[in-house]
C-alpha cells in the first residue's frame, strides 16, 4: 500500500514551528547577556524561567476562558508524562540556564550565539545513539560541520582569554538542553503550553530558591521585569513551538532546524557597540550555514510499517487515524481522545514524529 497521507502537510508545519522557536530563542540570547552583571547568574536564570512560566500560565488560563474548559483541541499531561518532564526540568530548566549565564559573563554575545548551535548537535547525538532515531550521511555531515564551527569559536576564545571556560560552560548548557529536548520528546503529544508552563514555573522557582538560599543578589525591579519579558519570549513561547515541532519532526530533526537560532542572536549582537567578531566567527558562520542547509534539504521516503499502538493526543482522521468511536461523535476536528492505531504498511515522505518511530 503506497499513498501520500494527509498528515504530510504536518511536516511543513513542524518546520515552521521549529524555525519560529529558533528565532525567538536566538533573539533572546543577546538580550539575556545584557542582564549579566545586574545580578547573580542563578537569579537571572530564575527570572528568565519564572517570567516564561507566569506568561504561559496567563496564556493557558486565557485559552481556557476563550475555548471553554471542555475544549477538545489539547491533550493534558498524564501520570506517565511526569517522570520524563521532571528530568527535562532538572536538566534544561535548572542546570542549563545557570551554565548559560556563567558562559555569557565571559563570552562575546556574537560568539555565544553561534556556540548555542551545539544544542542541535548534542540533541541529535543523544537522539541517535541513546533514543535510536534514524539518521543518514547527509544529516551526519551537517552535524559535523556544526561541530567544527563550534570548535573554531572555542579556539578563538582560547587564544584571547586562555582556557575557554565561558565557551565550555555554554557547551555544557547545550548538553543539558539536549537531554531536556530528548526527554520532552516523550511527552510531546500532550499540551505544549502546559508542558512549557510547568517547566518555566518549576525551573524558575528552583533557581530563585537557590539564589535566596545562597544569599545572592537579586535583580532590581526594572531588571526583573526585563528578564521576565525576555524569558516569556525566549524561554516560554519558544519551547511551546519547539514541543509542537517535536510532535511533527522528531528530536534530531527539530534540533537541526533549531540550529538556526544562533544566527538570529549573532545578527542582533553585531549591532551591539563593542562587538567586533574576528575571521574565525565568519568562517564558523559559513560552516554552520552549510550544516543547516544539509538538514533543510534532507528527504526521507521509504516503505515502512506501523506497529499497533495506543496513545492520546489532538488529531484529525487522516491516513494515520482511521479508528472508530465508541460514543456519538459530532464530527468536529481536531479532537482529543485515547485511540488505538492498527498495524499498517505504506510509503511516503516522513520524519520520526510521534507516529514514525520505527527501526531501519
Amino acid at each position: 500500500m503506497s499513498h501520500q497521507p494527509s498528515s504530510h502537510a504536518g511536516l511543513h508545519q513542524g518546520v515552521i514551528y521549529a524555525l519560529a522557536a529558533a528565532a525567538l530563542f536566538g533573539a533572546s540570547t543577546p538580550f539575556a547577556k545584557s542582564l549579566v552583571g545586574h545580578a547573580a547568574p542563578v537569579a537571572v536564570a530564575g527570572m528568565l524561567y519564572f517570567g516564561s512560566g507566569l506568561g504561559l500560565l496567563a496564556l493557558h488560563l486565557l485559552r481556557g476562558v476563550v475555548l471553554g474548559k471542555g475544549n477538545t483541541e489539547v491533550a493534558g499531561l498524564t501520570r506517565t508524562d511526569w517522570p520524563w518532564l521532571g528530568g527535562a526540568i532538572l536538566a534544561g530548566g535548572v542546570a542549563g540556564p545557570v551554565l548559560l549565564m556563567l558562559g555569557l559573563s565571559t563570552t562575546p554575545a556574537s560568539s555565544a550565539s553561534l556556540l548555542l548551535n551545539m544544542e542541535g548537535v548534542l540533541t541529535s547525538m543523544l537522539a541517535w545513539f541513546f533514543f535510536k532515531e534514524n539518521f543518514d550521511r547527509r544529516i551526519l555531515a551537517g552535524m559535523l560541520l556544526t561541530v567544527v564551527a563550534g570548535a573554531l569559536l572555542s579556539w578563538d576564545q582560547a587564544t584571547v582569554h586562555g582556557i575557554p571556560l565561558g565557551a565550555l560552560a555554554i557547551v555544557g548548557a547545550c548538553l543539558c538542553w539536549g537531554i531536556d529536548n530528548n526527554l520532552t520528546r516523550k511527552v510531546s503529544a500532550s499540551d505544549a503550553v502546559q508542558i512549557a508552563c510547568v517547566k518555566g514555573l518549576a525551573a524558575g522557582a528552583v533557581n530563585l530558591a537557590i539564589a535566596a538560599a545562597l544569599d545572592m543578589r537579586l535583580p532590581a525591579p526594572p531588571v526583573m521585569f526585563s528578564a521576565a519579558a525576555i524569558g516569556f519570549c525566549g524561554y516560554g513561547l519558544s519551547p511551546v513551538l519547539f514541543v509542537l515541532a517535536l510532535r511533527h519532526l522528531g528530536t534530531a530533526r527539530t534540533g537541526a532546524y533549531f540550529s538556526a537560532a544562533p544566527f538570529v542572536g549573532a545578527a542582533i549582537s553585531l549591532v551591539v557597540p563593542g562587538e567586533h567578531p574576528g575571521p574565525f566567527f565568519w568562517v564558523a558562520a559559513l560552516l554552520m550555514g552549510a550544516g543547516i542547509w544539509l538538514h533543510l534539504t534532507e528527504s526521507h521516503d521509504h516503505e515502512h510499517e506501523h506497529e499497533a499502538m495506543d496513545h492520546t493526543h489532538a488529531h484529525r482522521h487522516d491516513a494515520h487515524h482511521q479508528h472508530e468511536h465508541d460514543f456519538a461523535w459530532d464530527g468536529n476536528e481536531p479532537h482529543v481522545l485515547p485511540h488505538r492505531h492498527k498495524r499498517m504498511r505504506h510509503a511516503h515522505k516522513h520524519y520520526p514524529d510521534i507516529h514514525h518511530q520505527h527501526g531501519h
